[in-house]
Formats: C-alpha cells, sequence, structure tokens
C-alpha cells in the first residue's frame, strides 16, 4: 500500500504526516489492519527496538474532585461506587509504589483527582517524591496533578520530579463538550509550564468519547506540536454513574488503527496504552504492542487493569522485552533534551484523575468506509459490556495487597 510505504518514510526520518495520511490510516479496513500494523511496527523498533516500558501509577488522592469532566469516575456528582480516600502519606504512597517496581516499572505515576494543587500540596507531593527517590535507587517519578499554578511546576522539579502528566484529551474544538469547568487552554497552559520549568511533558489523549476521526487527527497534531517526550494513548471505560456511561461504540481493530495513527505523527516518542487496553483490546493487546512501546502495570486509578503477572507473560511473548531501569527511553536526540522520559495518567481527569480507567475508537463503532465487520456490527454502539469493568478495591488507601 502506498499511503504505508510513505509513512514508513516519514516515520523515520521524524517527518510529520499530513492530515490526510492521518486520517487515512483510521479509515483502513479491517482487512487490511494486519498491513497498518506491520507499517506502524517498523517506525515502533527503529526508534525503541523491542523494549517496553512498564509504569505503575499510585493515585495519592481519590475521587472528591470538584471539577465536571465527562468520562470520569472521579468527578463532581459521580455516583460510581470508586474508592475515596484523602491525601496519602509520603510512606503510604512509598509502599504502594514499592509494588509496582518490584514488578519491573521503572516509572511511578502519583497522581491526585482535583482541579490542581495548593502549595500545601506541593508541598505534600513534594514529600512524597522525595521518600520514593530515597528508597529506589534511579526510578522515574512522574507527577500529575492537574492545573499548575505559577512556580509550582519548578517546585516539582526542585523535589525531584522527572516529569509532568496533563493530557489534552480530545480536540479543541469539542473540548467544551467534555468539560465545562476548565478550557483547553488551561491544559495547554499547564503543559507548557512543565517544560519551561524543564521537566519531561506527558500529554495525551482519551479516545471514545464520541469524537470523530478528524477530533482524534486534530488532538494528535496538536500534541506533536506540544513536543511531549510521552503521549498516553487512553481508551474510555464508560463506568456506570458517569454522563459517557453509554459510549460502548469500540472495536479492537479501531483501538489499533488509533494507536497507529498516533504512531505514524508521533514516531519518536513515547507511545504509551494507558488506561482502557484491556477492556477494547482484549485478545489483540499483545498486537499494540508491536504500535506502542509503554504500558501501565496491573491497576489503574480506580479500575482494575489486568493482573502483573499476565502483563509480563504477554510482553515476553509477543516477543518484547521489559525495559531496564539502566536503560534509556527515548532515542538519543530526545534523550540529550530531557532528564527522561515522561509519564501518564491513565484518563486524565482534570488532567490529573484518569478518569474513568479508559476506552478506545470513536463514535462510530469501530471502522470506517464499510470497514465494520458483521460480528463488531452486532456489538457496536451502546451496547455495554460491564462484565468487563471491575471497580479498584485494592492497592493504594486500601488494606488489600495491589495488583502488581
Amino acid at each position: 500500500m502506498d499511503l504505508l510505504n510513505t509513512l514508513v518514510d516519514k516515520g523515520l526520518r521524524r517527518e510529520s504526516p499530513s492530515r490526510a495520511e492521518a486520517l487515512a490510516v483510521l479509515a483502513t479496513s479491517d482487512d487490511d489492519l494486519l498491513d497498518v500494523v506491520t507499517a506502524a511496527g517498523k517506525v515502533r523498533r527503529h526508534w525503541f527496538g523491542r523494549r517496553v516500558k512498564l509504569n505503575y501509577l499510585v493515585n495519592l488522592k481519590s475521587g472528591l474532585c470538584p471539577e465536571d469532566c465527562s468520562y470520569c469516575s472521579q468527578r463532581l456528582g459521580s455516583t460510581t461506587g470508586i474508592l475515596k480516600y484523602t491525601w496519602l502519606k509520603p510512606d503510604q504512597a512509598s509502599e504502594a509504589a514499592a509494588a509496582g517496581l518490584a514488578g519491573g516499572a521503572k516509572r511511578v505515576c502519583l497522581v491526585a483527582s482535583g482541579r490542581g494543587p495548593t502549595d500545601r500540596d506541593v508541598d505534600r507531593v513534594s514529600d512524597t517524591i522525595k521518600a520514593i527517590k530515597e528508597a529506589n535507587e534511579g526510578v522515574e517519578v512522574c507527577a500529575c496533578l492537574g492545573l499548575l499554578s505559577e512556580g509550582q511546576a519548578e517546585r516539582l522539579r526542585e523535589a525531584g520530579a522527572d516529569a509532568y502528566n496533563h493530557n489534552l484529551n480530545t480536540s479543541e474544538a469539542t473540548y467544551g463538550d467534555i468539560t465545562s469547568t476548565h478550557t483547553y487552554a488551561d491544559r495547554v497552559d499547564t503543559v507548557q509550564k512543565a517544560h519551561s520549568a524543564g521537566l519531561s511533558a506527558c500529554s495525551g489523549l482519551i479516545a471514545g468519547m464520541g469524537e470523530s476521526d478528524e477530533d482524534l487527527v486534530d488532538v494528535v497534531f496538536s500534541l506533536r506540536e506540544l513536543d511531549p517526550d510521552s503521549v498516553p494513548v487512553n481508551f474510555l471505560i464508560p463506568v456506570e454513574g458517569t454522563p459517557l456511561a453509554k459510549e460502548w461504540n469500540l472495536t479492537p481493530q479501531r483501538c489499533l488503527r488509533i494507536l497507529a495513527m498516533v504512531r505514524f505523527v508521533c514516531p519518536d516518542v513515547e507511545v504509551r496504552i494507558a488506561g482502557g487496553r484491556e477492556v477494547h483490546l482484549r485478545t489483540m493487546q499483545p498486537l499494540a504492542l508491536h504500535l506502542a512501546n509503554s504500558i501501565f502495570l496491573g491497576d489503574y486509578l480506580t479500575t482494575e487493569g489486568q493482573a502483573g503477572k499476565a502483563d509480563l507473560e504477554m510482553i515476553a511473548d509477543a516477543g518484547f522485552e521489559v525495559e531496564g531501569a539502566d536503560q534509556v527511553t527515548l532515542p538519543e536526540h530526545r534523550a540529550s533534551a530531557v532528564v527522561s522520559g515522561c509519564g501518564s495518567a491513565e484518563n486524565a481527569g482534570c488532567g490529573s484523575h484518569e478518569g474513568t480507567g479508559g476506552g478506545c475508537g470513536s463514535h462510530e463503532g469501530g471502522g470506517v468506509c464499510g470497514s465494520v465487520p458483521a460480528a463488531a456490527s452486532a456489538a457496536k454502539a451502546n451496547e455495554a459490556r460491564t462484565d468487563l469493568v471491575a471497580v479498584r478495591r485494592r492497592g493504594a488507601g486500601t488494606d488489600l495487597a495491589p495488583n502488581a
């Protein structure tokens, strides 16, 4: 396929595809899916080999959020029965992080619900960062606390943070349909503040909220312009009790096309499969490793993920290897410009608090241009798979061992 050959050549040169080319990836048929994965896989292997970076989430403060992000189980007015607790103490957070690090994670993502941190909150998180780094030599720490005020990114950097996550989530044109309590511009501003403070910037998207192909391409091109080191791709989990609870429109094939498009647009960036891979990719998760070079290990913030042991077995069975703590994630031309790569916060509620655990795809039920097979059509829009969603009841903030 001429399109895929062109995209591979551009990816190897770090050249951006055109919008039309990016849209064409999303419009490919299921018959061409393996060709798309193979082509994007060449770009992934060129820049990242067969390494898979593992990241581990610690939810420092769960629920209790004043923002109204439609995808988020921690949002104001949510009736989802999630865990709710205020700030973990530094030793509690360090203990929670240890479980993921023991499982092979090299980065800990510290996430807290809310619009953004107060200065006192930054002090709390700074103490937590120091506790984790003192107990674990070489660990990377990413903070994800929402909208930042002036000087807060610098304080986190001084405390030892390596990265800051704040997702754009969706296109600027549709952002107001998803959230009303803050703006798309607020999110862009926070990513720029992280950049300016010398933190490795991480910013991504949530697919599956009813957006169009054009919206997906818009947000990914906006991310390329912001130039984060890491782009987490979250796949909406439509959790009961949130406004998007019935947005079950996605297929594994659609997820793979989205990941491939992100890889072509951001060829040398850490692309992370974040929330929702288990729910929407399901048995096709191993194929996604040919597109993304980073995943979360174990559970998410408010929903349960695949068991950590199963994650490790999947990586090995697919012929990939876990990236070691002594290995540099980013290609040399990027790594020389930053201290380290970047983390994510799964579904990033308010730019910080994950939201729902992830989901994937678009509003068309998994395909365009007549590409949806009969089997997919039978399981399309609004047919909820609540059996695939489990609210987290273990790990940080509980007395039960984490799923790491």
